[in-house]
């Protein structure tokens, strides 16, 4: 899996003209699901999420995690992430996982982020979305 995780002071997830998921202080999760990715892979970055001491304490020092600050989280699914450019100038989805076993990790992810305490909002799986993420810093990091 490769997720780019944004530290967010709002973010929000539009299809069809509908918000379908909205968040305040947070992270936003561009989660890309790769060929041989596991269930334990998913719970090793939900957990990693929740716990990354990412958010600024009372001396403006990065040391709070999300659990720390009660923040939420808003998960979309983006597999342009499994995506190569290595070669040419098309990209390449070849290690991306197939939609049904991407979409069944995806949510698998987004329960285990729910197991540890943030309330998550998603996108939904497959669909043209429209993302706005006010990047809080900004603050971004690759998992």
């Amino acid at each position: 899996m490769k997720i780019v995780l944004q530290r967010v002071t709002e973010a929000s997830v539009e299809v069809e003209g509908r918000i379908v998921g909205r968040i305040g202080r947070g992270l936003c999760l561009l989660v890309g699901v790769e060929k041989g990715d596991s269930e334990a892979d998913a719970d090793h970055l939900a957990a990693k999420a929740v716990e990354l001491r990412i958010f600024p304490d009372e001396a403006g020092k990065m040391n709070l995690s999300l659990a720390d600050i009660g923040g939420e989280v808003l998960a979309v699914s983006q597999f342009t992430l499994a995506g190569s450019v290595r070669k040419g100038r098309r990209p390449s989805f070849d290690g991306a996982e197939e939609p049904g076993r991407a979409e069944a990790l995806f949510f698998y992810y987004v329960e285990a982020l729910r197991k540890r305490g943030p309330r998550v909002e998603t996108g939904v799986f497959r669909a043209m979305m429209s993302v706005r993420i006010a990047n809080d810093g900004p603050v971004t990091f690759v998992l």
